[in-house]
């Protein structure tokens, strides 16, 4: 035993030193990183692009024909439903990912999840929406599913040789390279993709449509495609925008965009609008999150209350309007800030013959003629080969006519059975195929009544052959052949239109005139940016204003409602906003921060806060080296909503104080020293230059800075013209004790 053990133990120490000195192992090697990426990248990259994002000229990628085409050897396209999970399993022998990813596929493709405009799945069960992100789907082992009656057009000639066959991934079965369509699948559902370094994006179009525009192409090939081929046709349906530029681009190039509004009605009983349809490209969430977004940064003040309603009978997001708001208006407006108007970029990238190409809608139909052609010869050609077989036999049989018996005496007196074919090929001049035929009849069917209605067939296959040999030589008769193929397609699977169009868009353009209610209103800032808006008739029954601890109240301001706010910030910008922005408040709140509300940066407080009517006037800017700057406001109109302007005021030197004037008047400058300057600001050039220096306005020896500005009082200096300057700059004069008792009083 003790021996045994010590053997073992040999062998095993041996098969651990050759795995230890296996050559190369451990060692780096430096590598070219273009040659690394060219080995082992790119084959990732062509895989994705070739067999698993991007459709092919039949209309489908990979993954949805190995399922489709699996559901369709299950015999799925008669009968009732079964399990999905039954399906998905089944799926696996072809496709050689996880259950999950085929069952998503399936999800997609199936009537439930209302992706496709035609979809290719009848589903039973909680198979999801597409509208909504939320309404997840069930599990496959809870829902039902079989192939839906637009498939026969899929699979009935795939028996025909129509298509090539390979392999599977381990050999063990065939599935089709492409599938026979009979009619452009490719343009009539939508098809999205991301590969390495490309992507598909392609809009579904309406069947008869798409079936009109091949068959008017088929006839005449510079058909114009825009006179049968409207727009773009989506299973949500909605209102598709009518651009013809945009629309000739995407027939033409393959490339472009399609606006999608949204379809809604109002309910003049309960002043509510109930949108049923939305664009392809949203959610039901994504709009409902979006409306809320903007009622809480009080952008829409027009809704009480937003809910999704949505049941069985299908989509409804219902939105309760106040009294007197204008629906249509309204949605007008939503259009322009929500997802209810989205556009569906198109980039109709499809692989033809194994290569990525983008091609416009007449390219697309061109390439699926060409294929639709080469499967319908295939399918005459495998007709034809049969029909030719069967009449060769037939004709064989024919010879046996003449001496029936001869036949029985041939096979009877036969010694071997190995030599019944041979003799008969000798008796009747027949070849072996003939001969194996004659052989195997029943004994039965020996007699002259069988034997003359099958030779009957004779002229009937020489006719049919001779028409299919006709049709093989003409290819206008294969494109007859087609065409009545798509007419029959149109004509089962229509359902008209879901996407109505929309030609005429021109009043949407004009900008819409948002009301503002107008009534006088007090506004109170504090030193740590916190504003409120307070109804100036309700300020009567308002108690002490409430502040946060360490945080001051500032001078109060009387304004309208309708009026403008500038916000000057310690970073030497200005956020622009209204005084209807922010809401009607009460004296026990805290108020609105301002630096949150407007989204400013970290750190960023607001110095000063200008109420305007109009932007005439000007912004007097104070600075501690003595400087001041006038700029006109119109420097801060801008004819687009920006809300944010850089370089308000110069940054050359701390601010000391800003001030907004309506018009030029006395200004009061006040140092660290104790002095002040009067200053007039109609001796002052005004501005357009946000930024500038300004002047120097006051002398201040060293370490002295100004420290603020106000309105000059009238009275508040005993003698005024010693503070007031004939030359700036100017060092101003020190107050006398008059002068200190006045300020006391005042």
């Amino acid at each position: 035993m003790a021996k045994r053990k010590k053997e073992t133990e040999e062998k095993k120490n041996n098969s651990l030193a050759e795995n230890v000195h296996i050559k190369g192992a451990g060692l780096i090697q430096d590598e070219v990183i273009t040659d690394t990426l060219t080995g082992n990248y790119m084959p990732y990259a062509m895989s994705v692009i070739l067999s698993r994002a991007i459709p092919e000229i039949d209309g489908f990628k990979p993954s949805h024909r190995k399922l489709l085409y699996t559901m369709y050897n299950m015999g799925l396209l008669q009968g009732g439903t079964i399990k999905s999970a039954n399906i998905v399993g089944r799926t696996m022998q072809l496709n050689p990912h996880g259950d999950a990813a085929i069952y998503e596929t399936m999800i997609r493709l199936s009537r439930g999840n209302e992706t496709l405009l035609y979809p290719y799945v009848e589903s039973k069960g909680n198979f999801g929406k597409a509208y909504s992100k939320n309404m997840m789907y069930a599990a496959s082992r809870y829902t039902e599913a079989k192939l839906a009656p637009i498939c026969h057009e899929l699979f009935d000639d795939i028996k025909s040789d129509t298509v090539d066959f390979v392999d599977n991934y381990d050999n063990t079965m065939k599935e089709p390279v492409l599938l026979p369509v009979t009619f452009p699948s490719i343009l009539c559902n939508v098809t999205t993709g991301i590969a390495v370094g490309m992507a598909s994006s392609i809009a579904s179009f309406n069947l008869k449509e798409i079936c009109d525009t091949t068959i008017a192409l088929m006839k005449n090939p510079d058909h114009v495609i825009s006179d049968t081929l409207l727009a773009p046709d989506f299973v949500g349906g909605g209102y598709v925008l009518y651009d013809k530029d945009e629309l000739e681009k995407i027939y033409d190039t393959g490339r472009g965009s399609v606006k999608v509004r949204a379809k809604y009605s109002y309910d003049k009983k309960y002043n509510c609008i109930d949108i049923t349809q939305i664009p392809p490209t949203t959610t039901s969430e994504a709009i409902i999150d979006k409306i809320i977004e903007l009622v809480k940064t009080n952008k829409i003040k027009e809704i009480n209350d937003i809910r999704d309603e949505t049941d069985l009978s299908g989509l409804r997001i219902t939105i309760d309007l106040k009294r007197g708001i204008d629906p249509d208006k309204f949605m007008t407006k939503l259009y322009k800030m929500t997802p209810l108007q989205d556009s569906f970029s198109c980039n109709f990238n499809v692989l033809i013959k194994g290569r990525p190409m983008v091609l416009g809608v007449k390219r697309i139909l061109l390439e699926w003629i060409d294929f639709r052609l080469e499967c319908v010869r295939r399918r005459i050609n495998f007709n034809l080969e049969k029909k030719r077989k069967q009449l060769h036999l037939l004709k064989g049989l024919s010879k046996i006519l003449l001496d029936i018996d001869k036949a029985i005496k041939i096979v009877r007196e036969t010694e071997s059975e190995s030599e019944v074919v041979p003799n008969l090929m000798i008796g009747f001049g027949i070849d072996e195929v003939q001969a194996e035929y004659v052989a195997e009849i029943k004994l039965r069917h020996l007699n002259r009544e069988y034997i003359l209605k099958r030779i009957k067939d004779i002229e009937q296959l020489e006719n049919e052959i001779a028409d299919l040999e006709a049709t093989l030589a003409s290819k206008n008769k294969m494109k007859k052949i087609i065409i009545g193929e798509l007419e029959n397609v149109s004509k089962k699977y229509d359902s008209g239109r879901k996407s109505e169009i929309l030609y005429d868009t021109s009043e949407d353009v004009e900008e819409e005139v948002v009301e503002v209610a107008d009534y006088p209103v007090t506004l109170f800032l504090t030193e740590q940016g916190y504003l409120k808006k307070i109804k100036t008739a309700n300020l009567r029954m308002s108690g002490e204003q409430k502040v946060k601890e360490g945080d001051r109240m500032l001078p109060e301001i009387e304004c309208s409602n309708k009026d403008e706010l500038l916000f000057f910030t310690n970073q030497q910008q200005v956020y622009k906003s209204k005084v209807d922005d922010f809401i009607d408040t009460k004296a026990s709140v805290l108020g609105e921060y301002v630096p949150a509300k407007l989204e400013m940066a970290e750190g960023e407080q607001v110095v000063y806060m200008a109420v305007l009517t109009d932007y005439s006037g000007y912004m007097i800017f104070v600075f501690e080296n003595g400087k001041l700057a006038k700029v006109d406001m119109s420097a801060y109109a801008t004819k687009t909503n920006r809300k944010k302007l850089i370089n308000a005021y110069s940054s050359k030197a701390p601010l000391a104080q800003a001030m907004y004037i309506k018009e030029d008047t006395e200004i009061v400058l006040c140092s660290s020293a104790g002095r002040m300057l009067l200053v007039n600001t109609g001796a002052i050039l005004p501005k357009t230059t946000k930024d500038t220096q300004g002047i120097s306005a006051m002398k201040l020896k060293k370490n002295q800075t100004v420290t603020s500005i106000h309105l000059y009082r009238e009275g508040e200096f005993e003698k005024a013209w010693r503070f007031r300057a004939k030359n700036l700059p100017a060092a101003g004069a020190l107050l006398s004790d008059a002068d200190i008792a006045e300020q006391i009083t005042f």
